[in-house]
């Protein structure tokens, strides 16, 4: 019996050195571990990423949003540079709301290649579905839009725009997809319209 109470009273002792190193090497592994999820997500929403890549179908993108929006455009532009934009995502007009992305690449012109993705939302600027553009009756939806990823060094991640999605119908194939960017960014503003884009604008 006395020898189990010196058990209990005394108990083994426990180097105090050992254990602070275990406590350092723990807060090492996890502040390691943080710090390589912070550059993983700082790498997938500050560079071209995942959103930039080229889509090379005809038509509205696979994967669009139920009910969707969604667009494929190419277009010549100015100088001898031309370029191409993707898009597709959600929407619900009755209580204003919209998702998703859009990528823009642009090339040519004694330049090299630059490509810019945006996310759109939450909220639309404007919707209507007796809009009338390019001398056609059709859909519209004007978005807010925000730079999430970019290899143009003047156009920084954050910057934030507007785009406007235009989708005639009765058969009419004059739709449109227009950016406004802000800042160093406004190279990157460009028009796509004729009938090589296809767009699908609600309401459906």
């Amino acid at each position: 019996m006395d020898t189990q109470r010196r058990q209990l009273r005394y108990p083994p002792r426990v180097s105090h050195r050992r254990t602070l190193w275990a406590v350092c090497v723990c807060a090492a592994g996890c502040f390691a571990l943080a710090a390589g999820l912070t550059t993983e997500v700082g790498a997938a929403d500050g560079n071209s990423g995942p959103w930039c890549v080229p889509y090379s179908g005809s038509g509205i993108p696979p994967g669009s949003g139920i009910p969707p929006w969604g667009f494929h455009a190419t277009q010549s532009f100015q100088h001898g540079s031309a370029g191409s934009a993707h898009g597709w995502g959600n929407v619900n007009l009755e209580s204003n709301w919209i998702s998703g992305k859009i990528c823009q690449q642009v090339f040519g012109g004694g330049q090299p290649v630059r490509m810019i993705a945006v996310r759109l939302g939450p909220r639309i600027n404007y919707h209507s579905h007796t809009a009338v553009m390019w001398g056609y009756p059709g859909n519209v939806v004007k978005a807010p839009v925000k730079v999430i990823s970019s290899t143009d060094p003047h156009c920084k991640v954050g910057t934030l725009g507007r785009v406007t999605m235009y989708a005639s119908y009765n058969g009419v194939r004059s739709d449109s997809i227009q950016f406004f960017l802000d800042a160093g960014c406004r190279d990157e503003n460009h028009l796509y319209h004729g009938p090589q884009v296809d767009a699908q604008v609600p309401p459906l």
